[in-house]
Parts: C-alpha cells; sequence; structure tokens
C-alpha cells in the first residue's frame, strides 16, 4: 500500500477511537499541565512493582525488559516506555514519580504514579468473599488513598489541592484485567461469574474519578479494556478447538474479547453519567480495545510510526471539518516512514515455547530460559502479557491526539 493511502488509514483510526473525548468538554488546542496523576496495573505501573516486596525481584526486574529505551530493566513490563512514558514525555514533563519511591513533597512536584504490576481494581477483601485470591494486595482504593495523602504533602489546604488538580492530568489506566482472570483463568470460576463483577469493578473505577474530582481534577484520561482474548498468555493456556472458539479476524478467544467488550460498554456509559454530573471535568475515554484489535487484526497496516518524534498530536480547531483536521496530521507525519506491525501478532517478543504464540511460563520473560526477538518493533506483545514499547507508542499517539 503507498505510504499515503496508509497514513490516511491510521489518521482516520485516531480520529475513530478518541471521537468521544469531544463529549467530555475539553477545550480545542493543546492543554497544558505541571504535572500527571496515573493509576492502574502493569500497564501503567513504572516502578512501583520493583519495590513492593510481594512483587520486588520479579522476572521484569532481569533483562531483556527495559532493553529497547532505557538499556537496563528499569521497572516497566515492557522492552522500553509504557503509554503514560509517551504522554508524559509528550508534555514535555520528567515522569512521575512511583509512589513507593517517593516520600516528601519535592519527590512529587511532577506528580505521582501510584499504578501497580498486578494490582485489582476491587478490594482483596471483596474478592476473597467470592472465593477470588488477588496475588497482590493493591486495589483502586489504595491507589486513591495514595493520591489523597500525596495532595496533603503538596498542599494541606482545600484551595491549594484544587489548584494543583486544575493544572494536573489524571490518567487512569486499563485495570480489572487481573480481577477478571483470577476469576476466569486461574481460579474456579467461568468468563460467565467474571461477568458479575463487571458493575463493581466500573464502580470502583467510577470512586477514583469522583474522588478526584472531589479534589479539582478537571482533565482526565480513562483507559478501557484490552482485547483479553488476545493475550499470548490466555491463547497458550485455554487452547481451544473448531467453531466460534476464535474470532476469525483476529484470531483472538472470542468469550474474553466478548467480556472485555461489556467492561468497556458499562464503563463507557458511566462515562457518559460523570460528563452529565460534572459538566466542568474533561473526561477522555481511551478505546485501548480498538487500537489493540485493529493492530492484531491487519498488523501490517499499523505500525511503530513517528520513532523520529518525541511527540505527535493532532490540534483539533474550532469550525474545521474532522476531515481539515486529518490533513494536518498527514502533513506533521507524512515525512515518516510506517513500518509496521510483523505478521505474528499474537506472538510474545519474549519468552519461549515456540507455536503460534510463544508463551509458556516456564521460559517466561526474564526467566534464564526465555530469549527475545531480534526486534521487538515489529511486535504486539513483548512478554505474552504485555506490550512492546512500539505497541505502547502506537497507543499514546491514539490518546494524544483526544488531548
Amino acid at each position: 500500500m503507498a505510504l499515503l493511502p496508509r497514513l490516511l488509514l491510521v489518521a482516520l483510526l485516531l480520529v475513530a477511537v478518541t471521537g468521544e473525548a469531544d463529549a467530555g468538554g475539553a477545550g480545542h488546542g493543546q492543554a497544558r499541565y505541571d504535572r500527571v496523576f496515573s493509576f492502574g496495573d502493569s500497564l501503567t505501573d513504572t516502578g512501583n512493582s520493583a519495590i513492593l516486596p510481594v512483587t520486588a525481584g520479579g522476572p521484569f526486574t532481569n533483562p531483556p525488559y527495559g532493553q529497547t529505551h532505557f538499556g537496563r530493566p528499569n521497572g516497566r513490563a515492557s522492552d522500553g516506555r509504557l503509554v503514560i512514558d509517551f504522554i508524559v514525555e509528550s508534555l514535555g514533563l520528567p515522569p512521575p514519580t512511583p509512589y513507593l519511591a517517593g516520600k516528601t513533597a519535592v519527590d512529587f512536584l511532577h506528580g505521582a504514579n501510584f499504578a501497580v504490576g498486578g494490582a485489582t481494581a476491587l478490594d482483596p477483601a471483596f474478592l476473597q468473599s467470592r472465593g477470588i485470591t488477588s496475588f497482590v494486595p493493591v486495589s483502586l482504593s489504595n491507589q486513591t488513598s495514595w493520591f489523597n495523602g500525596v495532595l496533603q504533602l503538596l498542599d494541606s489546604t482545600g484551595n491549594g489541592q484544587r489548584k494543583i488538580m486544575a493544572s494536573s492530568l489524571l490518567y487512569l489506566g486499563e485495570i480489572g484485567f487481573n480481577d477478571y482472570s483470577f476469576v476466569a483463568v486461574f481460579g474456579n470460576g467461568t468468563v460467565g461469574l467474571a461477568q458479575s463483577l463487571v458493575p463493581h469493578i466500573v464502580g470502583a473505577i467510577r470512586s477514583v474519578l469522583t474522588d478526584a474530582i472531589g479534589v479539582g481534577a478537571r482533565t482526565m484520561v480513562v483507559a478501557g479494556m484490552i482485547p483479553m482474548g488476545c493475550e499470548p498468555e490466555l491463547l497458550a493456556l485455554l487452547p481451544g478447538g473448531a467453531g466460534d472458539y476464535y474470532d476469525r479476524a483476529s484470531g483472538c478467544i472470542a468469550r474474553f474479547n466478548q467480556l472485555a467488550q461489556l467492561h468497556n460498554r458499562a464503563l463507557k456509559r458511566m462515562l457518559c453519567q460523570l460528563r452529565r454530573d460534572h459538566p466542568g471535568a474533561a473526561i477522555h475515554y481511551a478505546d485501548l480495545y480498538r487500537l489493540i484489535a485493529a493492530v492484531v487484526s491487519s498488523p501490517r497496516k499499523y505500525g511503530a510510526a513517528c520513532h523520529s518524534l518525541s511527540s505527535l498530536q493532532l490540534i483539533r480547531m474550532p469550525s474545521v471539518s474532522v476531515l481539515t483536521n486529518v490533513w494536518f496530521f498527514l502533513a506533521r507525519i507524512a515525512c515518516v516512514s510506517v513500518a509496521g506491525f510483523g505478521d505474528m501478532p499474537l506472538a510474545a517478543c519474549c519468552g519461549g515455547g515456540g507455536g503460534p504464540y510463544n508463551f509458556n511460563f516456564t521460559f517466561f520473560c526474564g526467566t534464564p530460559a526465555a530469549t527475545a526477538c531480534a526486534d521487538p518493533s515489529e511486535s504486539v506483545s513483548w512478554d505474552g502479557i504485555h506490550y512492546t514499547e512500539a505497541a505502547n507508542r502506537f497507543v499514546a499517539h491514539a490518546i494524544l491526539r483526544g488531548l
């Protein structure tokens, strides 16, 4: 496919996946922020898991994690940067300090990252009451408590905290994957039982957002659930047979993707209600599902574009058509090649076991028996559970378009 049509496809996808952000009341143009506060699990964690005793010393603290950008393990479950890293870089800010690595107000002047690998949306006690065991004792309510504690460090007055939040971006990364998988994969439950958790998980997300709005948050980005059935981990652990077990277009496990879609529909309904309740807040929905599903279904169409750019943003202009905005976008990236991902989007880059998914816990990335692929930028999945820097860059650029 010629370069220009290929770029147009990418641009139109970015418009589609972030179109719902307009309903949040955000102003046009580029907003400026002084700091970022982020929440979530391992897709957003930039170092807390390396400090938390129950997870410290895990495989992600060993090479080849971090090899692409940092040259060494850097507390991230990827070969390089995460979505949150690209967002922060685009805003021209230093990275927010992992909460467990900071102690004083000075440590958190540029924000804080409360995300923890293995974290759940729901409290461990709630999960335990339903016979579900969580392996990391950190939930969204814990992260919210940490957030409130950091605000107290930065300013103990209500007015001061509102001023801080008025110039801050709040990013709530994907959360809930661990809750669902603990039930449907590692527990004795089913996808049907996992579905019963959807309203509770969405309620936990709402609690974080309403708490943040209550202390003055004005701009929030909320990530939806990823296409769970496309994770190499689940594909390798739960092989299926004929019929409708797999989605024909993507090769992903259909019932897990349906669970993710159910979660996202409920999440979007909640965000719509939250916008109505708080018209002064700009609440953006980041459709991770649509982005990752598009890449998995057509990997050669979408790649790690804009390697040479630290920032990729589409500036929305009043009274200008979407098509015109697309051409503004194209003007900024037409000089950059789009290589596309490789032909095995469901295979882990780092790990072992071979086959279509290259995933086996015996050869998990970061263990002595594991090996990494030659070019992680051609892979979507880094270790079978988390994404490569290339995939994270692709997702981040789509999110940035909505800010």
